[in-house]
């Protein structure tokens, strides 16, 4: 296109138009519609100034033999049909404009005119006079015209089809490995690809587990690297050659060593050292031996924990530890199928090849807080892992192959058994770890506690000294827990205290007495109040177990005048106000043998209530002290002084064994009780408690409500 054309550059032949419309628009230009009327030639120049004028004769078209015309004017009516169906850019219209087209002429122009041709080849068109010349002309363009829309049209097809199985594969690489197949010229081999094919064959796969690798390695290499699906086989390939399928640690099976480790780690868990000592005997005589699968249960901070570490430490096999609380998805242990974007596989798996053994000990935290939405329940994806009949072919949904779990040491811990469903329970060996006593808190404190924070604070060993009063000051007016975490950061605290007077140069060496913590720690957070709370009638203490270990509890009952009915509060679950109304119905049957009158009882409401009232409280073990309770209230006689108690009861006034003895007399003897009233069948039970707490207590077993009456209010029946 020229900007400033001159007369030299005009053509010989052109066109007589006649303007139909100007417009000008914004940017300046101008648009002008026209009608073409004829045909002309330029003869030569009659003027150049003020404007050009030229000397033309106007030319008509020749050759109006109908004969030879009218098969040309259809093959070009055939192929512009075909060009029409082909090309997007022709309006659907097209077809029949040029169907009522008679005119040979007027065919040949129409169509050139709306061809996508050069201008070299419509001048060509428009200068040719002989009609059918011209509609000869035509047609070679309509064919090659037709055949560059269907070789178009044609590569199209190809690209998408190309892009629909390969995620975008390139039409031109497509082609380019189609022709070099076609000259037996295969694609050189891609030394990642050997390097695939290599690491596959060393690393002596299981035979099911190599099929499958060895088949998407071959789709790899029928694969364009710029395929999507290129990098996810990729990907999949590099977990496989990375796990450890046949890699182990060799345990150390040296006993006395083992429990020097573990005795040096912790105190006391008798019961549970034990178990691990049995296990690497059995190891040691039977070395394929499948690993056990353990579930610590306990109050929080009691070491369950850093017992797996230790047990690691003892074998000498990696640790992994996968915290469980609050999970709700089931890929999170199975992991996603490899055909989700961003797939990878579940964290068992993963762990297993971060901890690169297969054979590591694998901690499973906090397995009681596992939950279940409309993603799945992850508890039922772990019956496989933890099952020992199963766990030797585990699936990840991604691998899709089989991997075995047999010879991982799974330990789980859980706070408390009850959320955990019957199914996983089953297949785990439970080991209830209780909470210390105040004896055996002071021992750790000593040994552990204390080293360790001074350590952390930068404070020399010899700086600082922390009498065992003290320590049994923090442990009661301190903290209330089954554990030793709120002791260790209260331990903390005081020797944040001593290292800013270090710091200040107040002092060069401290003794922390119990007069002196209240310098560290402020006031006292706890205060033993068994005796203020008993001191009227009406008010017993129980004993409780929760998941944060043994805690005393008090209840409340009161009378008021009214119709006989009974209150309940303290937000009671179903099953203690069941034990509530089962001690109410064993009143009014037995008013008589109690002394009783029956008026207390048909003309006054009860109203029995346990403190904390936020604290939701359930169980069947509160059932002899509510009765204890009402008894007390409506006799007029207080329970005797430091005396707590548990047990269920029945209608027929008999007292039935109750769980969490343990952690019930150890929350007792840090409360100061001095009696405690049990069932006479949990008295095995008390071979689980240490001998520094039991001779503390004066424990009185029973049968009998009577006898319970008799013991905690003087009443002989």
């Amino acid at each position: 296109k020229l900007q400033h054309p001159g007369l030299e550059d005009a053509y010989e032949v052109g066109c007589v138009v006649r303007v139909l419309q100007l417009q000008r628009v914004p940017d300046g230009t101008l648009n002008v519609v026209i009608q073409a009327l004829k045909r002309f030639r330029v003869l030569g120049l009659a003027q150049r100034e003020p404007y050009p004028l030229v000397r033309l004769e106007l030319l008509n078209d020749v050759n109006a033999d109908p004969e030879a015309l009218t098969p040309l004017a259809t093959t070009v009516k055939m192929q512009m049909e075909r060009l029409i169906r082909l090309s997007p850019n022709i309006p659907e219209g097209a077809s029949n404009l040029l169907a009522s087209i008679d005119d040979a002429g007027f065919l040949a122009d129409l169509v050139a005119s709306n061809l996508g041709i050069s201008t070299e080849e419509k001048q060509k068109i428009l200068a040719t006079v002989d009609r059918k010349q011209r509609l000869e002309r035509l047609t070679y363009l309509l064919a090659r015209e037709t055949e560059l829309l269907e070789v178009s049209t044609k590569i199209q097809d190809e690209v998408k089809s190309s892009i629909d199985k390969s995620q975008r594969e390139f039409y031109l690489r497509q082609q380019l490995k189609a022709i070099q197949e076609e000259l037996g010229e295969g694609e050189a081999a891609r030394p990642e690809l050997e390097e695939y094919r290599e690491k596959i064959g060393a690393l002596g796969l299981p035979e099911e587990v190599k099929k499958e690798a060895e088949r998407e390695l071959g789709r790899l290499e029928r694969m364009n690297e710029a395929s999507a699906e290129y990098h996810v086989i990729t990907t999949y390939l590099d977990w496989i050659v990375e796990l450890p399928w046949n890699k182990s640690t060799e345990d150390r099976l040296d006993i006395a060593r083992a429990e020097a480790i573990l005795n040096e780690d912790h105190y006391g868990l008798d019961k549970v050292k034990r178990r691990i000592v049995e296990y690497l005997a059995v190891r040691k005589l039977k070395p394929d031996a499948g690993g056990p699968i353990l579930c610590f249960v306990g109050p929080p901070g009691v070491g369950k924990t850093s017992l797996g570490q230790s047990i690691a430490r003892a074998l000498e096999r990696k640790f992994i530890r996968m915290s469980l609380g609050g999970m709700r998805d089931e890929a999170e242990i199975r992991g996603h199928r490899k055909t989700y974007v961003g797939a990878l596989p579940g964290r068992i798996v993963q762990s297993i090849r971060k901890a690169g053994s297969n054979n590591p000990v694998f901690m499973l935290d906090e397995i009681d807080k596992v939950g279940s939405d409309f993603r799945g329940d992850p508890s039922s994806a772990l019956l496989e892992v933890l099952d020992p009949a199963q766990n030797n072919t585990f699936t990840d949904h991604y691998l899709n192959v089989p991997f075995d779990l047999s010879k991982v040491m799974f330990i789980a811990t859980a706070n408390v058994l009850d959320t955990v469903p019957w199914a996983l329970r089953d297949r785990m060996e439970v080991i209830e770890i209780p909470g210390y006593t105040i004896e055996e808190k002071v021992h750790i404190a000593r040994k552990y506690l204390v080293p360790k924070q001074l350590e952390a604070h930068g404070i020399p060993n010899k700086k600082v000294s922390v009498t065992a009063s003290a320590l049994k000051r923090i442990i009661r007016a301190y903290t209330r827990e089954a554990g030793v975490r709120n002791l260790e950061r209260e331990i903390a605290s005081v020797f944040r205290g001593c290292a800013r007077k270090f710091a200040e140069g107040r002092e060069a060496r401290i003794s922390v007495g119990p007069d002196g913590l209240r310098e560290y720690l402020g006031n006292a957070k706890f205060h033993a109040e068994v005796a203020e709370r008993t001191r009227i009638p009406g008010v017993a203490t129980g004993m409780a177990y929760t998941a944060t270990g043994g805690d005393i509890l008090f209840i409340e009952a009161t009378r008021m005048p009214g119709k006989g009915r009974l209150v309940l509060t303290g937000q009671l679950g179903d099953v203690m106000k069941e034990s509530a109304q089962a001690v109410i119905s064993y009143v009014r049957s037995n008013a008589g043998r109690l002394g009783i009158p029956n008026e207390a009882l048909s003309e006054h409401d009860i109203h029995i209530h346990v403190p904390q009232g936020a604290v939701p409280k359930d169980g069947p073990s509160a059932g002899v002290t509510i009765l204890t309770a009402v008894v007390s209230l409506l006799i007029g006689k207080r329970v005797k002084n430091g005396l707590a108690m548990t047990g269920e009861i029945t209608l027929r006034g008999l007292v039935l064994p109750v769980g969490g003895i343990k952690e019930k007399v150890l929350a007792a003897v840090r409360a100061g009780i001095k009696d405690i009233i049990l069932p006479e069948r949990n008295k095995n039970d008390l071979d689980d408690v240490p001998e520094s707490a039991t001779k503390k207590v004066t424990f009185h077993f029973v049968g009998q409500m009577d006898e319970v009456l008799a013991i905690a209010l003087g009443v002989r029946l």
